[in-house]
């Protein structure tokens, strides 16, 4: 059978219309639901909206009392290509109608070595798409809970995923079941939707019950035709961020100057191209 993986392709539109996935083998997706009150949201306070300089948003989930995953793209300033001082990042745990549970700005952060922003988009910027941000304060407060990390996922298990969008800006929506449709050597293919802004946002496992992270959106692409997620495997990669930050290697700290990072090496393609929502 081919490959889903290879089979993707790129919408070349500026903003791909990502609705639920039909067919037969995406039949158990759930839709979006918004969690715009404090019943909705319970249990995911977590998961908050990270502020880019006042001119974009990614999602990002607590991993830690002061330690936020997300995506490595969402660290660039998309018009300049250049990173973004972590001081001009702030994330909002459990924002939701103008407010959050906690504010907290970013001190340091630290991106995945093997990702490089200014490259053509494929499966090596996918599968090193992360970051980690350590919080200038850690966020203690009982209705916050860092969510734990849960092991590997296949092809056929079924996730979830909270997110923010650029059409849901004040408060993030869950879609509680969609799929995995493909991982292939650290990338992800997912049924579940996504839109621009919900780069970072946390993919859940459900075994055992409690929620665990198993994986961070990328991106969106189309396959045969229907849209599809991309997402990041966690464990590797994550042990690897957790160690640059506590060796203080490649850190980039608030106040620093804007930097390039150059591209360094091509990408091993899989045939498709994708967009960072």
């Amino acid at each position: 059978m081919k490959s889903l993986l290879a089979s993707l392709f790129l919408a070349l539109a500026a903003a791909a219309d990502l609705a639920a996935v039909s067919g037969p083998a995406l039949a158990e997706d759930t839709g979006l639901v918004p969690l715009r009150t404090l019943d909705d949201s319970r249990g995911w306070e977590a998961v908050g909206r990270l502020d880019i300089g006042g001119r974009a948003f990614c999602t990002g989930t607590l991993v830690g009392v002061d330690l936020v995953l997300t995506a490595a793209h969402c660290l660039y300033d998309r018009e300049t290509g250049e990173r973004v001082d972590a001081g001009e990042i702030e994330f909002l745990a459990g924002f939701r109608n103008g407010q959050a549970i906690a504010y907290r700005g970013v001190s340091r952060a630290v991106l995945h070595p093997g990702y490089a922003y200014g490259t053509e988009p494929g499966a090596d910027r996918v599968r090193n798409d992360l970051a980690l941000l350590q919080l200038r304060q850690p966020i203690r407060n009982t209705r916050v809970r860092p969510f734990g990390i849960g092991g590997r996922t296949g092809a056929g298990k079924v996730v979830g995923v909270v997110s923010y969008a650029h059409d849901r800006a004040e408060a993030p929506a869950l879609q509680e079941s969609c799929r995995v449709l493909e991982a292939l050597d650290g990338v992800l293919v997912l049924s579940c939707a996504v839109d621009f802004g919900s780069s970072g946002a946390p993919i859940f496992a459900f075994d055992g019950g409690a929620p665990r992270i198993v994986s961070v959106v990328s991106g969106m692409a189309e396959m045969e035709g229907r849209p599809v997620s991309l997402g990041t495997a966690l464990e590797a990669p994550l042990a690897l961020l957790q160690g640059m930050l506590a060796s203080d290697r490649n850190i980039l700290s608030g106040g620093d100057a804007l930097q390039r990072v150059p591209a360094h090496g091509a990408p091993r393609g899989i045939g498709a191209k994708f967009i960072r929502p």
